[in-house]
């Protein structure tokens, strides 16, 4: 009886802070408190790069999270998802970065620093994407 009564209290609690709105069909679980913007870039290294020279372009975003205005910063590669028509993971490496403000995004970009950043790396890419938004 005591662990029904746990179970009961834990899904009230859960209902009661929103946690289960999707699932009982109220409305969605979103932020409208505050937006940030995410800055997710795209990149597709050159085909003739070493292994080596492909892992140790990770350093390109551990130099970029040093800078300032930058919230969080998460990077990695394509995942070995089940294909399908709508996936593209034809790119080498991914990041996304998220900011407080457009003015901290367009500063950030500005940055001597960045600047100087992204022309050492920029000799490891054929092409790089980039795709800015504002969430909520």
């Amino acid at each position: 009886m005591e662990r029904r009564k746990f179970i009961v209290s834990t899904a009230i609690a859960a209902i009661s802070t929103g946690a289960m709105a999707n699932v009982l069909g109220s409305e969605p679980l979103v932020n409208t408190e505050k937006k940030f913007y995410n800055h997710y870039l795209l990149f597709w290294l050159k085909k003739d790069l070493s292994e080596k020279q492909v892992e140790d372009f990770a350093q390109f975003f551990r130099d970029l999270s040093k800078l300032p205005y930058l919230k969080s910063i998460h990077y990695g590669k394509p995942a070995n998802s089940s294909p399908r028509a709508v996936l593209d993971n034809s790119f080498s490496y991914n990041v996304v970065m998220t900011f407080d403000s457009l003015d901290d995004l367009e500063t950030y970009g500005k940055l001597p620093e960045h600047l100087a950043i992204v022309k050492k790396y920029s000799v490891f890419w054929d092409k790089m994407q980039v795709h800015d938004s504002v969430l909520i």
